[in-house]
């Protein structure tokens, strides 16, 4: 069995066909915040919201030993052009079903019954961390403030998902 890392490699996804490196906010955002956590960055992208686009950049990182988790916010709504958790869902090898549940109790604290227009979801897959976020900002802050930040924090108990890292691929 391998070890606990010492630090945490991130990877942040902006997905979204209006926004650019001048107007994305969510995803600088995240990147700050991962950093100041102690964690790495180890690269961060804007991808339209296409799922075949997704995927590819997912399995890129996926593929990344140095990446453990992927935040991605954006296209998580009910639009059309809304296709994010479609993207991510097939590649999970397990669903984190208690995410989206606890990320809807936050989020009700922040915006009420609105919660219900995110599809936030989570997952496993090779061994690596997936999240789906809403692109908004209020929804980034909630989860990251509010769930994230906790569970990657290897000091965290009862349990942290920084402390399962090594055991995500066991078969």
């Amino acid at each position: 069995m391998s070890a606990i890392p010492d630090m945490i490699g991130f990877a942040v996804m902006t997905v979204s066909d209006s926004r650019d490196a001048k107007t994305d906010k969510t995803g600088p955002w995240l990147r700050e915040q991962i950093a100041a956590e102690g964690h790495a960055v180890i690269d961060h992208a804007i991808v339209a919201d296409d799922i075949g686009a997704i995927q590819n950049r997912l399995q890129a990182w996926i593929a990344d030993p140095a990446i453990h988790a992927v935040i991605a916010t954006g296209g998580t709504g009910l639009t059309g052009r809304d296709v994010t958790p479609e993207a991510f869902k097939p590649l999970y090898d397990k669903e984190m079903d208690g995410f989206s549940a606890v990320y809807h109790q936050v989020s009700f604290r922040s915006v009420g019954v609105s919660t219900i227009q995110s599809r936030a979801t989570a997952g496993i897959a090779g061994g690596t961390y997936l999240f789906a976020i809403p692109g908004s900002m209020g929804g980034c802050k909630d989860v990251w403030n509010h769930i994230l930040k906790d569970e990657f924090d290897r000091t965290h108990r009862p349990c942290n998902l920084v402390d399962l890292i090594p055991r995500l691929t066991e078969r």
